[in-house]
């Protein structure tokens, strides 16, 4: 099996058609903060190339407590017992129904990978971690790709053993942490000291040795320079 790169965005900046002409894969970002309906997303998937990719992000309900600012751009009303059990993956029906929603959504994309992003207040503790194993051991995931991006300050050992045990990728900025999957990357680059930055060639040629030879990687950017670094970034690896 040949290497293959995919890259691309986190989210479009600019029209879809357009974007298509210059990237084979994008990561959306409306389904983590309210997913758009089926037929909307069966749309953008018939507007695009056949072979171009879509990832996506997991829906907040699933990873996210209610009290994250995040939920200022969710549509759905909750009631309060609902706000209770959302996030952090809780066995709740809350959880379990975002989970259908974000396979449902997978699926009109025919997205191959998704991610599940949880925020930095997901602490590393007996009780999230219970949730999480529960949560991936329930669900069906048949072909899909599994992404699971831990943020704060969370043990590497405990994250190579929950990635090993349910065949998760761990996903990282590169050039902040080391990924304990490092033949399975998924790489989401946020900028050296932030969001407004723009990547030096170095780092882009830096960036290639961090991915796996022979393997399927994703490389998306999320700085203010997105567009064009993921292009110089292409240029690079097309040399």
């Amino acid at each position: 099996m040949k290497s293959k790169i995919n890259i691309g965005t986190c989210g479009f900046r600019l029209n879809k058609i357009e974007y298509a002409a210059l990237f084979s894969c994008v990561e959306i970002q409306q389904t983590f903060y309210q997913p758009p309906q089926v037929k909307t997303l069966e749309r953008w998937r018939e507007e695009m190339p056949a072979e171009f990719e879509f990832t996506i992000k997991a829906w907040q309900l699933i990873t996210h407590e209610a009290k994250s600012p995040t939920y200022k751009r969710l549509k759905k009303n909750l009631s309060d017992a609902e706000r209770e059990e959302a996030g952090y993956f809780k066995p709740t029906r809350i959880v379990r129904e975002a989970w259908e929603t974000t396979l449902a959504c997978a699926e009109a994309l025919k997205a191959k990978t998704i991610l599940f992003q949880c925020p930095a207040s997901f602490k590393q503790n007996a009780e999230n971690i219970s949730n999480l194993e529960n949560f991936f051991s329930a669900i069906k995931r048949g072909k899909l790709n599994f992404c699971w991006e831990p943020r704060g300050v969370w043990d590497e050992r405990v994250i190579k053993d929950i990635c090993d045990r349910h065949n998760l990728w761990h996903v990282v900025d590169p050039f902040k942490k080391i990924t304990v999957t490092p033949n399975e990357c998924y790489y989401r680059l946020h900028g050296m000291t932030g969001w407004r930055y723009k990547y030096e060639a170095g780092e882009l040629e830096e960036l290639i040795s961090l991915l796996p030879k022979n393997k399927q990687s994703y490389v998306f950017f999320n700085n203010i320079e997105m567009t064009e670094d993921a292009l110089r970034f292409q240029e690079i690896i097309k040399d």
